[in-house]
């Protein structure tokens, strides 16, 4: 660990050396981090700008996704302060917003939530990273917007812009990683002719067996990822109307701690995920506002492959219609309203001959009026949101019995935010969350495959409610800028899954669902320091715990973490090589001994450290940008380690060693 230290050391002051000899004005530094303040996210009462949210957001741009090693779109962004991830090896990630994973995080993408098996363990976002431009990561109750299961916040993936009008272009994308053996590419295309927009991308990635250290080469953690998409719509003065359809296939091995299967092609047991998904986006102005109508359709299907490559014993299929109309206005006096209705109708199928969850149709629907308005130096915003859902589980022989349960829930918020003289502006925000039990939760019965347990549901488990307060101070300055928040969460009726002490085999521990109530607290701090023009110290700190009331922690909460970065950029517009930046950064995770020992279901997670370096380039030639390559280095010292949330932490297998990524992206047109 000294080592370490001593290099980063060494480092920032060769760097400072360095920019000591090419003193550039400054200025364009601060002006290009007060750009961030104007970008355009999603808000209560529709788009609204960065520094006007009350509510703390991150905004990852599409030149940080493109510079970061990952092997998922998750994983690209779990570096953000309060963000985690729940790693089932490299190719599944969950996403985890202070602490609170799940259900409790709704992803948003192509406009609608993502509905796939989001409830359970070995499950991922299934969501083609080579189509995101960028994400806003929205932390704390977002009910209000969302309806249920957006208690810790919300993920929205947002698409690459548009063609220029009367233009053609795209792009293509190559990837290799040097530990898996990754191999990635991705080809898009889009135009705008006469109104008329279109885009189509296609994607393929592979990977074998990654490797570390302590264990060498983990059997079957390979996985296939393949996708596609197109979109089609018109732009015009009465608004816009665009029909997009997506589709997502990962094959994953699933890591049993044994095995000899270390190719690109995984062997038993492994699954099949596949996603489908049709979504219209439509917009009308009328007059001083706009009626939005979005419309999906998607389909989740997940197979587990155990005794048999071509028949699934676990077999599920989800059907899921969404629908979201909404109308926006922004009246005089600095007035803006937003009112509409929101839900969903599913159907969960059981098509296998093993079982974990029943069968089930579940419906929902939720009103809404927020509001936002200026007055004086304040920006106020707020609003409330009544949801109800149905959801009814069929019998099955002597495994599930057929049940029927309906969830109310009244949400809101309220917030403001105020600028403190020329440097430093206050946020505050009180949020009530709500969130219905899944059915995992609720009715499941049956050995989860790839979680090395069995699950036993309880169907008299009550909603969750949350009430949370957050309290944020940003400081902005020519050669500093810090962002801060804290915030203080009380859920009522929290659910979690904890050991019996039981067996259902001498091998196979019991889990049971339980709620009690959970109390959180935690603290987000970034810092970003530029000294001299071209240099960037970058620091960014999170941790959050959680009890219940009874005494006990509460599980699969991440440890804390600070992530340091130094990073130089070198500017020579219109050179061969041009906007070249080099860059080192520590990510120091520290020990976790706050976890939830009732029956042994979890232990205490060891401090580690990784370190990582980067470089970037683009290539002009000719006066053109022809391509932008990058070199990223993980884990460098090849650390042996294991994170707190890790599902492989309790068969004792490592995460990945050190991994060296190279990254190509070429324009088009």
């Amino acid at each position: 660990m000294k080592r370490k230290l001593v290099s980063v050391v060494l480092l920032l002051a060769t760097l400072t050396a360095a920019a000591q000899e090419h003193k550039e004005d400054s200025t364009d530094v601060f002006f290009r981090h007060l750009e961030l303040g104007e970008v355009v996210v999603t808000g209560l009462v529709g788009d609204t700008r960065v520094k006007e949210m009350s509510s703390p957001i991150t905004v990852v741009q599409a030149a940080d996704l493109l510079s970061r090693a990952s092997t998922n779109i998750i994983s690209s962004i779990a570096r953000e302060p309060g963000l985690g991830e729940i790693t089932t090896g490299g190719g599944i990630s969950k996403p985890v917003i202070r602490g609170l994973s799940y259900n409790r995080v709704i992803v948003v993408s192509n406009g609608i939530r993502q509905e796939g098996q989001q409830w359970g363990d070995e499950h991922g976002i299934e969501i083609d990273g080579s189509g995101v431009h960028s994400i806003e990561i929205l932390k704390g109750p977002a009910s209000l917007m969302y309806g249920s299961d957006a208690l810790a916040g919300v993920i929205i993936f947002r698409p690459e812009p548009q063609a220029m009008p009367g233009t053609v272009s795209g792009s293509f994308s190559g990837e290799y990683q040097s530990n898996n053996g990754l191999l990635a590419y991705s080809l898009g295309l889009k135009g705008n002719h006469s109104g008329w927009v279109w885009n189509a991308r296609f994607s393929d990635k592979y990977a074998h067996a990654y490797s570390n250290r302590a264990d060498g080469r983990v059997a079957n953690s390979g996985f296939r990822e393949r996708a596609a998409q197109a979109m089609v719509g018109k732009n015009a003065t009465w608004g816009y109307s665009r029909l997009t359809a997506s589709y997502f296939h990962l094959t994953p091995g699933m890591v049993e701690g044994e095995g000899s299967n270390f190719g690109y092609t995984p062997g038993l047991p492994f699954q099949q995920v596949r996603h489908y998904k049709v979504v219209s986006d439509n917009t009308v102005n009328l007059g001083t506002g706009s009626l939005k109508i979005l419309l999906g359709w998607q389909q989740n299907r997940r197979q587990e492959y155990e005794e048999s490559a071509t028949e699934a014993g676990l077999d599920f299929r989800l059907n899921t219609l969404n629908y979201d109309v909404r109308y926006q206005a922004r009246l005089e006096k600095d007035w803006k309203l937003s009112a509409g209705i929101g839900g969903m109708l599913q159907q969960s199928e059981n098509l296998g001959d093993e079982f974990l969850i029943p069968a089930y149709r579940l419906a929902d629907a939720g009103l809404f009026a927020t509001a936002s308005k200026s007055l004086g130096a304040w920006t106020l915003s707020g609003g409330l949101r009544g949801d109800i859902r149905w959801l009814s589980s069929e019998a099955l022989e002597d495994r599930f019995v057929a049940f029927q349960r309906r969830f109310n829930g009244i949400t809101g918020s309220i917030g403001a935010v105020r600028p403190l003289g020329e440097l430093f502006t206050l946020r505050l925000n009180v949020a009530r969350g709500f969130r219905a039990p899944n059915l995992s939760e609720l009715g499941s019965n049956g050995e989860h495959e790839g979680t090395f347990r069995y699950e036993v549901g309880n169907r008299d488990l009550k909603p969750e409610y949350s009430l949370q307060g957050d309290v944020g101070l940003d400081f902005t300055s020519q050669y500093v800028s810090v962002t801060s928040a804290l915030f203080l969460s009380r859920i009522d009726n929290y659910i979690f899954a904890g050991r019996t002490g039981e067996y259902a085999d001498e091998n196979l521990p019991v889990y049971a669902f339980r709620s009690g109530t959970a109390h959180l607290k935690g603290a987000e701090v970034s810092l970003d320091i530029h000294p001299v023009h071209s240099l960037h110290l970058g620091a960014a700190f999170s941790c959050v715990y959680a009890h219940e009331s009874a005494g006990d922690n509460l599980p699969l909460i991440p440890a804390p973490r600070l992530f340091s970065e130094i990073k130089y950029e070198f500017t020579h517009e219109g050179h061969l090589f041009s906007n070249a930046y080099i860059a080192l950064n520590l990510d120091w995770n520290f020990r976790q001994n706050r976890f939830y020992a009732r029956d042994n279901t979890e232990t205490a997670t060891p401090a580690y450290a990784l370190l990582g370096a980067s470089a970037g380039t683009d290539l002009f030639i000719k006066g053109r940008k022809r391509a932008s390559l990058v070199l990223t280095g993980s884990n460098l010292t090849d650390e042996s380690y294991i994170p707190h949330l890790s599902r492989f932490k309790n068969i004792g297998i490592h995460n990945m060693g050190r991994n060296i990524l190279l990254k190509i992206l070429v324009p088009i047109g």
